[in-house]
């Protein structure tokens, strides 16, 4: 048996201002925008690099905008990372050291809150 997580759904309440979000701020993928039926539109999103995407839209599901924690990326050099997100507009603190671990948290324009962790590549001795 294989199972994957794939697909996150992110609740959001203005899809058209999450979307700019992700996108613009974050540099997310859009890699769909469709209303499959009406009153329920999907618009997938997928990180750079990452093999998991983000659902936003209208219709899907019963969650409270802004409700959803713990959402966590990772990156190789959270410097460079940082950097990039910031000149973007994007609101990412300042980084953590967490006991050998850098972290740096941000939300989405409703609260939906992130958290960005900094893994080295393995054989790195970082």
């Amino acid at each position: 048996m294989e199972l994957r997580l794939e697909v996150v759904q992110v609740p959001v309440s203005d899809v058209d201002r999450a979307k700019a979000f992700y996108t613009d701020q974050l540099g997310f993928v859009l890699d769909h925008d469709v209303e499959h039926i009406p009153g329920m539109r999907v618009v997938q999103l997928t990180p750079p690099g990452s093999a998991t995407s983000i659902v936003i839209g209208t219709g899907m599901n019963s969650m409270v905008p802004g409700s959803l924690e713990g959402l966590q990326l990772t990156v190789p050099d959270m410097a460079e990372a940082r950097s990039e997100l910031v000149g973007r507009g994007a609101p990412i603190s300042e980084a953590q050291d967490l006991g050998g671990f850098l972290f740096a948290q941000f939300s989405d324009p409703d609260g939906n809150r992130w958290v960005i962790q900094q893994i080295p590549p393995k054989g790195s001795s970082e």
